[in-house]
């Protein structure tokens, strides 16, 4: 089986981004964060992650930014609502980060948190950084960039992890 899009992955990484699954948009344009109204390439530049607003065709070249890319599935695509849980992969996404160690790994939303935690509800799950690690990667959970979650957006908690990175 084939990945739905390629792991943006490296030694030396500042922080990996990592969501749930591909939307259909990222999917079928085969790019990270592709969906009308994701605010994830927006926000890596106003908050200073990159020195300009990238396209989301662009997403491989994040790593000379020191930026990676995964998703909990890897296999699959489409809103979180309607994925199951034999979707999302999370040994493989932990054997990775243990493999390349990023200093920081942040889920994108609280979805993918719950996920990887293993937990029934986001509203078990907090915004920032986390008290688990993966080996020595520390974990944020910051508000997801989807147009659909946009009513719990608050890029403050981009900010915040911009600066916990310098």
């Amino acid at each position: 089986m084939e990945n739905i899009l390629p792991d943006v992955l490296d030694n030396n990484l500042e922080v990996v981004f990592c969501g749930t699954a591909p939307g259909d948009a990222s999917a079928s344009r085969q790019a990270y964060y592709a969906g009308r109204g994701n605010l994830f390439y927006s926000t890596l530049a106003s908050c200073g992650f990159t020195p300009r607003l990238f396209r989301p065709e662009e997403f491989k070249d994040l790593l000379q930014y020191k930026i990676g890319l995964t998703d909990l599935a890897k296999f699959t695509h489409g809103m979180d609502s309607k994925l199951s849980i034999e979707d999302f992969g999370t040994k493989g996404f932990r054997d990775k980060i243990l493999r390349y160690q990023p200093k920081i790994v942040c889920f994108n939303g609280k979805e993918a948190a719950k996920i990887y935690f293993g937990l029934s509800n986001t509203k078990q799950v907090t915004f920032g950084l986390q008290d688990s690690k993966i080996g020595s990667s520390k974990l944020y959970v910051a508000p997801s960039t989807s147009f659909s979650a946009r009513k719990y957006w608050d890029e403050e908690l981009w900010w915040k992890l911009r600066k916990y990175i310098k």
